[in-house]
């Protein structure tokens, strides 16, 4: 009789497996209704794209500066008491929004941004492992893929929720137009929109709080939790010297960033070419999120058709051919100007799908309870989501660049990162054929 991948000399984990890939979704909705707001954000404080996108910068920043804390915190006592640490700055970040608007300004928004990563670090550094220990370890990397299947899920109610509640109701005055407003229409009008967007922030944080108080009364597995030295520096050695963990961290950085910029800048991406056929800068706007949401559904789909591939699959050889299908559709991003562009673009997240959870499987794979500081490192290369979409914003402000719209060349940083994924997964297919690590 074939085993159930949750479950482990007899033990059955389907219950904590349940409440932890609830918290997959939990931080995928954060993650994707904070991406259109690099957009709303510049709208309402009439800045550049370069600085809406410090958003990305105070968000990815949180889960890089709280990674290898959070691992030295899980060592020290539990993934379950690292998992109620992340719900609980979760919501406390959730809950400062409301402070954050009664300032007015900018910047305390960004740093609810990063207290609130800095939550989703702690999460998703004792998330991912404990998932990954709630079984054998030969099901290991399909049991990640399964519980990453739902963070999708999240991230397209965080899409719907930024579009509906966030974006269509935002005063409908253009870029243009907002700029010629006196200084106290311009207040009244960035009063309104701040108390629109920090509405669905304030209802996250009372949802996270409930499910905080469900994970901490339910008794959850100690896996892993046997261990509580912390040899920090020789527990980096030993891993950063496995090439299969060296290497996952690089193109980890790269993959979180190629995600981010495509879904933050599909909706510059969209709204150009949807003004340009003559509609309206806000109306773009929603329709561009819409697409958004259209390549979430198939990011989410294609998640659990790769899942079930990976059966049959050579896990390197399937994630080095979705990244060169990557690369390809990205090359259409760049150099079509329509239509036919974006829909390329959209069809970016079908590669997508399967890249975090299995080059995090990979990453991890042999390192026992190593994994806890493993995890660190594939969660500090998160921030990868920080450094990348700032340059990618710093080229769309050029307007035209050889010629080109600039949109349409910034995607050339998301095709650079699809080919360090392409080779970490060749190197990786490589090293499962000869049997070595």
């Amino acid at each position: 009789m074939k085993q159930s991948i949750l479950s482990k000399d007899g033990v059955s984990y389907v219950v904590p497996f349940i409440l932890i890939t609830s918290c997959f979704a939990l931080w995928g909705f954060a993650n994707d209704i904070t991406n259109p707001m690099v957009k709303a954000f510049s709208k309402i404080f009439r800045m550049s794209a370069t600085d809406g996108a410090l958003v990305q910068v105070a968000f990815y920043g949180g889960y890089f500066a709280m990674a290898f804390p959070a691992a030295i915190f899980i060592r020290r006592f539990s993934y379950k008491a690292g998992v109620l640490v992340g719900l609980g700055l979760y919501a406390l970040g959730a809950f400062l929004f409301y402070p954050a608007k009664m300032t007015g300004d900018y910047y305390p928004f960004l740093l609810a941004y990063f207290i609130l990563t800095c939550g989703l670090s702690f999460l998703e550094t004792s998330s991912n492992p404990y998932v990954l220990s709630m079984g054998t370890e030969e099901t290991a990397t399909r049991r990640l893929n399964l519980a990453q299947s739902f963070n999708p899920m999240g991230s397209l109610l965080g899409m719907f929720v930024a579009m509906n509640f966030i974006q269509a109701k935002l005063n409908p005055l253009d870029t243009a137009s907002r700029t010629q407003l006196s200084e106290s229409e311009f207040e009244a009008v960035k009063e309104y929109d701040l108390s629109v967007l920090i509405g669905p922030y304030l209802v996250i944080g009372l949802v996270i709080l409930v499910m905080f108080l469900v994970i901490l009364f339910w008794r959850m597995p100690k896996n892993g939790d046997k261990n509580h030295a912390i040899n920090f520096i020789p527990t980096l050695r030993r891993i950063f010297s496995l090439p299969h963990y060296r290497e996952g961290v690089i193109a980890q950085f790269f993959y979180v960033g190629v995600q981010i910029m495509c879904w933050t800048f599909i909706i510059q991406y969209g709204t150009r070419v949807f003004m340009a056929e003559g509609m309206a800068e806000q109306q773009a706007e929603v329709l561009s999120q819409q697409y958004n949401i259209v390549a979430m559904v198939i990011f989410c789909c294609s998640r659990f058709i790769c899942t079930f591939l990976l059966r049959y699959i050579n896990t390197g050889r399937l994630l080095m051919l979705l990244a060169i299908a990557g690369g390809v559709l990205t090359v259409g991003v760049i150099f079509l100007q329509d239509r036919m562009g974006l829909y390329c673009l959209v069809g970016v997240s079908a590669c997508m799908s399967l890249m975090f959870p299995t080059i995090y499987g990979i990453a991890l794979t042999g390192l026992g309870d190593d994994a806890k500081f493993g995890a660190a490192g594939l969660i500090m290369s998160i921030l990868g989501g920080s450094v990348l979409p700032p340059l990618q914003a710093s080229i769309i402000d050029r307007g035209t660049v050889i010629g080109m719209p600039a949109v349409n060349v910034s995607f050339v940083l998301p095709f650079i990162c699809f080919v360090v994924i392409a080779i970490y997964g060749l190197r990786t297919w490589r090293r499962s054929m000869s049997g070595t690590e």
